[in-house]
């Protein structure tokens, strides 16, 4: 099955870092964010990519034509120009870089990597996520009930401690950064049948992936969220690129492969 990844967004929110590079080469373990997420799909046995580029895309493309340089040991000879690659750690991927525009939404994106596809079902997610959401369950559920999108929801995790407390105002204890807040919220990881064309519009470059096309799946009962109850991190800022550089190199809870 093919999976279409979103990595065309400015990351404004890791300027530190974006205005260097797109958002989905930042590092994490001297990674890619987009290469952790890649090899999350590998592990279940989807390695035909489509990523869809906008901001600083020609470095994404650079890094997958120069892949085997980047991860092999090489030996030079300047004399005669020839190159010679020892251990090459490649990977089974297939990658269609496709340029779809530098401010283009996702609706849009998805809409113009969709001849890219085919006409078949396919996975999608954003380039700045990981997780250790199990993918032949989230296709059996999406199997299952037959409607046009699955998404995986998870439960937002608070940034901030919270009190509880009586109706008086008595406190009766804090709690740092609880674990969920009760909301489900969007965590991508999704299973698109090819039928989702009906719901991207022909202004679809101007509109969020996460709006109108979810919004109208809802109303028309074409969209199932399948509960993830375990672990799931975005990278949105530069605290959250901290937070997994040492969760990987202590506990990388994504690591399936």
């Amino acid at each position: 099955m093919k999976v279409v990844i979103f990595a065309g967004g400015r990351g404004t929110r890791i300027s530190e870092e974006s205005s260097l590079r797109p958002k989905p080469m930042i590092e994490i373990g001297g990674k890619p964010i987009l290469w952790h997420i890649m090899k999350i799909y590998a592990a279940f046995g989807h390695t035909d990519f489509i990523i869809c580029l906008g901001y600083k895309g020609w470095m994404i493309k650079e890094y997958f034509v120069n892949y085997f340089l980047h991860n092999a040991d090489v030996t030079v000879d300047l004399s005669n120009n020839s190159l010679q690659v020892h251990h090459n750690n490649a990977e089974p991927f297939k990658v269609s870089l496709i340029d779809t525009g530098l401010d283009t939404m996702t609706a849009g994106r998805l809409k113009r990597v969709l001849p890219y596809v085919g006409n078949e079902r396919f996975m999608l997610t954003y380039g700045d996520g990981v997780s250790n959401v199990n993918l032949d369950d989230l296709l059996a559920f999406h199997q299952s009930h037959g409607k046009v999108c699955t998404m995986t929801a998870i439960q937002a995790t608070s940034r901030f401690g919270v009190i509880k407390m009586e109706d008086s105002g008595q406190i009766e204890r804090f709690e740092e950064k609880p674990a969920d807040s009760g909301t489900w919220i969007n965590g991508g990881f999704f299973i698109v049948e090819p039928e989702i064309s009906n719901y991207l519009k022909s202004d679809a470059d101007d509109v969020m992936w996460e709006r109108q096309p979810m919004d109208d799946l809802a109303k028309e009962g074409q969209i199932a969220a399948f509960k993830h109850h375990d672990f799931w991190k975005c990278m949105d800022t530069l605290r959250d690129k901290e937070e997994l550089e040492h969760l990987w190199q202590n506990q990388p809870l994504w690591k399936r492969w």
